[in-house]
This record gives structure tokens, sequence and C-alpha cells, in this order.
């Protein structure tokens, strides 16, 4: 549970914060483990002797071929996850991907050096379809779930699972390759781990609650209500409740009207690809993955021990074990980000000021092998400038790990309206997935061509991000999913939280005053949808939040 006083949109029962969100929010987050061990642990498992042995050594073109049909399966998979959430649901939607990423997991275990790479290509095109199809899912189901007060730290456990899975296979790698001798079961193992997460998330998934806004989606608006006062341990009629589920039938009216009632299957495409908002949002949320890729870590998840040597660091050992420390960092980094600083300072100002310490460091990484050249001098020590630039790859990981590690997520998950939300998301996650490939792709050549100008460029665009955000970027820490047109609408875009939070205060507190009233004259409480409106003079209907902005 937070420890901290978070901002919260309006007066909140304590129940809300309860031991069954969070467990259904960790249980859909485990779905990123898969992700992070692969990421992790796939550019080591294919350096060990073990691989080789039974492979024979890899080329820079074929190790990248290897790498990245995870990433184009990943990138597949992202719009796999659209009719999957759409006409499965949230919840047997991510059991699917699960099943899928376990029954990939098998095939890659089944090479050998007479089959050949063949089944580890197609285990990891298998594996890369469901892990894409999660990346897009995971993240909505946990965003649709939360309170609004906590939102960033719920939608911020699918980075820890991310993290947690990171760390065990870099350390995977760096075990087997010490205490495995060299054999076909050396880099077996640290495939056949992969089953793990994918099973633990199959039984998770049995227990988690539906998503409550998919259930309005679909007309089950009294399962709905079930299931939201599953998530909330309140009763249906609780203040609370009644002005939450209101909230979310009438924003779901007010989009079915825009879309002239239609609730199919092609009615999200046309609201992004024709309303100029949810177009910009997109473009917006895309653009986060783009920076986030242009930090430069997926060169480094994936190419470690490449990294690591163009900082004059060699050995297998001793880059596996570097590697790992890395992993351990970010790891922490990403810990002190979800508990202290997600809702507490908020999106805004932890991208901005994560891109500014890292591209210090970036900078100084170039400077370093632009002058010292320590891959020309590899096994003879690392000097004091050799030394100051593995610090500075350090400091570099701490300001990655508490900033663009998952913030990109959470706000890809939080910005889309309801009936496109999943749509959205999908796109978000293809675009980290197209991303990830281009970098994993072009990484192995970028270092045997132009080497610290790598390094240059990541500084590069860290600094670019930091007036894109700045302009671009409204903050949406504490802001209900239902009101994120109305902060999007808001001007200056670095005031509009603020302005959007002092008119919910009102909105709020005449909505609770409302449904005190009615209860106290014996009614069930207001009307759906009557949330958020009042008339004007000529009786028509107006959203006060709108008004008051």
């Amino acid at each position: 549970m937070p420890s901290f006083k978070v901002v919260e949109d309006r007066p909140t029962p304590k129940e809300v914060y309860n031991l069954r969100i969070w467990g259904c929010a960790a249980v859909a987050a485990s779905a990123a483990i898969m992700i992070g061990y692969d990421s992790a642990f796939v550019g080591g498992a294919i350096t060990l002797k073990g691989f080789l042995k039974d492979f024979g050594t890899l080329d820079p073109n074929t190790s990248a071929n290897l790498v990245t049909t995870y990433q184009a399966g990943a990138f597949f998979g992202a719009f796999m996850g659209y009719p999957l959430g759409f006409f499965a649901g949230r919840k047997w939607g991510l059991m699917t991907c699960a099943l899928l990423f376990t029954i990939g997991s098998i095939v890659m275990i089944c090479a050998n050096g007479n089959t050949g790479l063949a089944p580890i290509y197609a285990g990891r095109a298998v594996a890369g379809l469901a892990i894409g199809a999660a990346s897009s899912l995971a993240p909505t189901y946990i965003s649709e779930i939360s309170v609004a007060s906590i939102r960033g730290q719920l939608v911020g456990l699918y980075e820890i699972g991310w993290q947690l899975g990171g760390i065990v296979g870099f350390f995977i790698n760096y075990g087997v390759s010490l205490h495995i001798p060299i054999s076909t079961r050396q880099w077996v193992v640290p495939f056949a781990v992969q089953i793990i997460p994918g099973g633990m998330l199959v039984l998770g998934c049995f227990f988690l609650v539906e998503s409550p806004r998919w259930l309005v989606s679909r007309g089950r608006n009294a399962d709905a209500v079930r299931a939201l006062s599953k998530l909330r341990k309140l009763d249906a009629m609780h203040p609370y409740m009644i002005e939450e589920m209101g909230e979310m039938e009438q924003a779901y009216e007010k989009e079915r009207g825009l879309l002239g009632g239609s609730t199919s299957f092609w009615a999200p495409f046309v609201q992004i690809f024709t309303t100029k908002s949810t177009l910009w949002r997109l473009v917006l949320g895309s653009s986060l993955f783009a920076f986030q890729n242009g930090t430069g870590i997926n060169a480094i998840n994936y190419y470690s021990p490449t990294v690591f040597k163009s900082l004059g660091i060699v050995g297998a050992n001793t880059g596996l074990l570097t590697t790992g420390i890395f992993g351990v960092i970010k790891t922490l980094g990403a810990f002190v980000w979800i508990w202290l600083l997600i809702d507490r300072i908020g999106r805004r100002k932890i991208l901005m000021t994560g891109s500014i310490g890292g591209a210090i460091c970036m900078l100084a990484i170039a400077i370093y092998i632009a002058v010292d050249k320590p891959a020309s001098h590899s096994g003879q020590g690392i000097d004091s400038a050799g030394r100051f630039s593995i610090a500075c790859f350090y400091i570099w990981t701490i300001f990655y790990g508490a900033s663009w590690n998952g913030t990109p997520w959470v706000v890809g998950s939080e910005i889309f309206p309801m009936q496109s939300r999943s749509l959205g998301m999908v796109f978000m996650a293809a675009s980290n997935w197209l991303y990830n490939f281009a970098i994993a792709r072009a990484t192995p050549v970028a270092f045997l061509n132009i080497g610290w100008g790598f390094y240059l460029i990541f500084a590069c665009l860290m600094f670019i991000s930091v007036p894109w955000i700045f302009f671009m970027l409204p903050e949406t820490k504490g802001i209900p999913l239902e009101k994120m047109d109305d902060l999007f609408k808001t001007r200056p875009v670095w005031r509009a939280n603020e302005i959007v939070h002092a008119s919910l205060a009102e909105l709020h507190a005449a909505d609770f005053a409302a449904i005190e009233r009615s209860q106290n004259r014996g009614g069930a409480g207001l009307e759906s949808g009557s949330l958020g409106e009042e008339k004007n003079g000529s009786g028509e209907a107006v959203d006060s939040l709108t008004r008051d902005a």
C-alpha cells in the first residue's frame, strides 16, 4: 500500500486502496516478466559457449535476426491484442496470451545441433505474438481497474514485472556460465526458464476481476457494477460507487453519440482516425515510445556485452556480471519511481528530469570513447577515465530506471477515451515494438560503423525530448480516465492538470452532495449518466467540468 498521501480527485473511502486491486494489477503486470526476461537473457544466451558449440559462432546479421524475430512477432502481436480484448475481454485475452507464450517457449527448447536454429526462430515468433498482445492488454486492464490517485503506481507494476524478469535473465546467464559445463543444457536452461512466468500468468488469470469499463462498453452494466464493487470493496449504493459508475456510463454514451450510436468492432478506428484530439493523443503517445528507445535502453538490453566491450570491459563472465549490476540498478530505479515519484511528482517532471540527466551521461560516454578509444587497448585494464565512463553509465541507468523506464506505458494506458482505449494501447504497444525492432536490428551494425557516435545520437534525442514534453504533454496525474478529454482541451498544456483538478474538486463536491440528498430522501441514487451535468438557463444539459475549465 502507498505510504504517502496521494492527490485525490474526490473524497475517497480508504476501502478502495485494498489488496484485491493491487493483486489484480500485479497478476496482469506479471505479463511483463516474460518481456523483461527475454530482453535480458537472449543477448547473453546466444554467446554462451554451450550455444556456440551446438550452433556455431553467429555472425552479427544472424544474431540480429535471432533477437529481432521476437520484436517482429511482438509488433504484429500488438495488433492481435485488440480483437482479443474486444471480443474476449481483458481477463481471458491475457490468459490466451499466456498460453501462447508458453507454447512458444516449449518450441524454442526443442532446438539442437540437428534442427539448427529453426525451432528457436519459430518459438520466438510465437512468443513474440503473445508478448505483443499482452503488452497492449495488460496496461489497458490495469488502467481501467485503477483508482485515479494511484493509477500510476498500479500501471507501474507492469514495469516492475519487466525489471524483475530482466534481473532473473541477467543472472541466469551468469549462473549457467559459471556452474553448468559447456553443453546443450547450458543454453537450454535459460530458454526453458521462460516457461515459468508463462505458466504463472495462466494460473493467475483465473483470479482476475474483469474490467468494469470493458463490461460497460459491452452493455453489461449490471456485471460492471458487481465487478467494480469487488474491486473497490464498497456496496453498490455507496456514493463513490454511484458517481464512478455514472461517469463511466456517461462517458460511454457520449462517445457512442459521437459515433452515431455505433459500438461495432470498427467504431474505435473511426474515433481515433477521424477525431483530431484522439489522433493527436496517438501521435503523442507513440512519440514517448520513440524517445524511450532513443535513450539507448534497448541497445543496452539486447547487446549488453557489446556495450560494455565498447567501454573497455572484456571477458564473458565480467561482461555478464557487469550487465547484471546494470539490471539491479535499473530495477532499484523502477522501485523508486513507482513508490515515490509517479503519482507524487507526475509524468512530465519525471520524463524531463530523466532526459536531462541521461543526456549528460551519454554525452560524457561518447566523449570518452571518441578521445580514449578503449576498444583499441582492451585487456590492459581500465584507467581513471574508463572508470568515470562506467560511473556515468550507471548514473544514466539510475536516471533511466526512475523515469523513462515505465512512464510511457503509464501515459499510453490512460490518455485515450473509453471506446478507443484498447485500440489506442494497441498502437502504443506496436510503436514500442517497432522502435524496439529498429534499435535491435541496427545496434550491431551501428557499433561497427559509428562507434561513439551511437552514444551521441542517444544524448541528442534525450535533449530534444525535453521541450517536446514541456510544450506538448499535459500532466495526467490523478485525472480520472473519463476526464482526459477535458485535460487535452485545456490550455496552456503545462497548467492543464492544475486547472482540471480545481474544476474536478468543485464538480465532485456537488455530485456527492446531490447523491447524499437523493439517498436521504429515500431514493436509490442518481440516474445513470446524470453525474457531472446540470441545466443551463434554457434547460440544456451542460457538462460542469467543461464550463468551469
